[in-house]
């Protein structure tokens, strides 16, 4: 317990078992002695995603307590997450004795280590830019005594100072061959630098609604970059935030000629070619590059952006029960509220896409960092603990994944709280892909996994208003109070399959 407080952890989500109660009850000592602040749990998968989120809010670790055995290995997932996010998540797991491991003992497996690369197993050695793991062994009658627990330490990770010499000089070099941003995920933080910098330097922006930044650069950004940019290619790109969503950043992979440098706080260059990077917060490098100077649109990109728009809006027009019209109008409701969560790759795609250009909506959040589905609906809880007026906008799948994680609600607020399911039955994000088309019936519906599940039920389950949306005009239904609202938007399959074979043919 010392090691968590003097990590700077002030936040603990608990998952009792009997191996870990004399955990449990030192920190509910150390809650009622004010030094803590204590979450319970009783899923580990989900409880590991809700810490995750309590670090994004707080910008400092959360911890995470489990009993032994499996219970541990169940918090894999949310270490990984942290990992390539570079979040402080701390994984507290009680173990029996040394002397127990190999011998097929009851809640006995090889913990210390169980994370592999993905975190580390000393404090001394943590900077703090990534996971956690303190592994406690307990005996059976371990009693903890009366203890005096002191403040937490502040929290502070141990970031090197940027080098930016050599992304400076690219920056000012062969400014003919165009220059693309691409920008991800960003801190809050980060808001104000970004936007000035892209704003100086004039060039075209892919910007993403987890940016924060998608409304307020629109001027500089590409409607359809995923298209325009595969057609011609940059000669150089710059990325700030976390990877890229779209398509295009994955196109890099197989165009070399095409420079590419990353700012980042986790130092993942993103690509598995050739590229460089800089390791640091994005406000940070960027104060380090200095002032710089108007490079502008050398390839002519956003010429024909107003006419692009203008096209997408049509088709949202044409087609208003189709998904993507679907999630505009949802992103009109949703822009006023305090924050939006987006998981997990469809939800992202399409809010970058489609979601409304008019209000700022800059508390974005996604979790990007290994792109995988697991705890979305529980990050979003975490990290929106405190707020009123939280939005997440899930595809069905993602919701199926973490049905426990509602279970943490009556500790939260829940006051203008809604939770938007887009339920097109099943993984459609995987009937884009080409190699779809060349699949078996059955090997494409094991590949898209429809499903029938009934929402309302989940929502029964946990407390939560369930309101279904089949048509654009059922979003006047939609009341926000002081419970849970399950939004279950269910698009008409006939008109999404037709918006997507018009926009195939813009």
């Amino acid at each position: 317990m010392r090691a968590a407080l003097a990590a700077g952890v002030r936040e603990f989500v608990v998952c009792a078992g009997a191996r870990n109660a004399a955990l449990l009850e030192v920190l509910a000592r150390a809650e009622s002695q004010g030094r803590v602040k204590v979450w319970r749990h009783f899923e580990e998968r989900s409880a590991g995603f809700f810490a995750l989120g309590r670090t994004l809010d707080i910008d400092a670790p959360c911890a995470v307590v489990t009993t032994s055995g499996t219970a541990a290995a169940e918090l894999l997932p949310a270490m990984i997450e942290a990992h390539y996010q570079s979040r402080p998540l701390v994984a507290v797991t009680a173990d029996r004795p040394a002397r127990f491991r190999g011998t097929g003992a009851p809640q006995a497996i090889e913990q210390p280590g169980i994370f592999g690369p993905h975190a580390v197993s000393s404090y001394e050695e943590w900077t703090g830019l990534g996971p956690l793991h303190l592994n406690v062994e307990l005996e059976e009658e371990f009693k903890p005594g009366e203890v005096k627990f002191p403040e937490p330490a502040e929290f502070v990770a141990k970031e090197k100072s940027p080098l930016v010499g050599e992304l400076a000089r690219w920056l000012r070099e062969d400014a003919y061959r165009g220059l693309v941003v691409m920008i991800g995920g960003l801190e809050p933080s980060d808001h104000e630098e970004v936007f000035h910098f892209c704003s100086d330097l004039g060039v075209p922006v892919v910007v993403e609604g987890t940016s924060g930044l998608r409304e307020a650069l629109q001027a500089l950004a590409l409607p359809n970059a995923d298209r325009t940019l595969k057609a011609r290619p940059p000669g150089k790109v710059l990325r700030l935030g976390d990877v890229p969503s779209g398509r295009f950043w994955r196109d890099l992979e197989d165009l070399p000629k095409t420079e590419v440098w990353s700012v980042c706080r986790g130092g993942f260059t993103g690509l598995a070619r050739e590229s460089k990077v800089v390791r640091g917060g994005v406000a940070r490098v960027l104060r380090a590059i200095g002032q710089v100077d108007e490079i502008g649109d050398a390839l002519d990109y956003l010429v024909d952006r107003s006419r692009q728009k203008a096209r997408i809006d049509e088709l949202l027009e044409a087609h208003p029960d189709s998904e993507p019209a679907m999630v505009r109008t949802l992103s009109l409701y949703a822009s006023y509220g305090s924050s939006v969560y987006l998981g997990n790759s469809l939800p992202v795609r399409e809010w970058n896409l489609f979601a409304q250009w008019d209000r700022p909506v800059s508390d974005v959040r996604a979790n990007r960092g290994a792109n995988g589905i697991d705890g979305q609906a529980s990050t979003w809880l975490g990290w929106t603990a405190g707020r009123t007026g939280a939005w997440a906008m899930l595809g069905d799948l993602t919701a199926l994944y973490d049905l426990a994680a509602p279970f943490v609600l009556e500790q939260l607020e829940t006051k203008g709280r809604v939770l938007a399911v887009i339920n097109n039955h099943g993984g459609r994000i995987f009937e884009r892909l080409p190699r779809l088309a060349d699949m078996s019936p059955r090997a494409a519906e094991c590949f898209t996994n429809p499903q029938a599940a009934d929402l309302s039920g989940w929502a029964k389950l946990w407390g939560m208003r369930h309101v279904r949306i089949t048509t654009a005009d059922d979003f006047d239904d939609l009341e926000q109070g002081d419970e849970t609202v399950l939004l279950e938007v269910l698009p008409d399959a006939g008109q999404t399959r037709a918006f997507w074979a018009a926009w195939d043919r813009m």
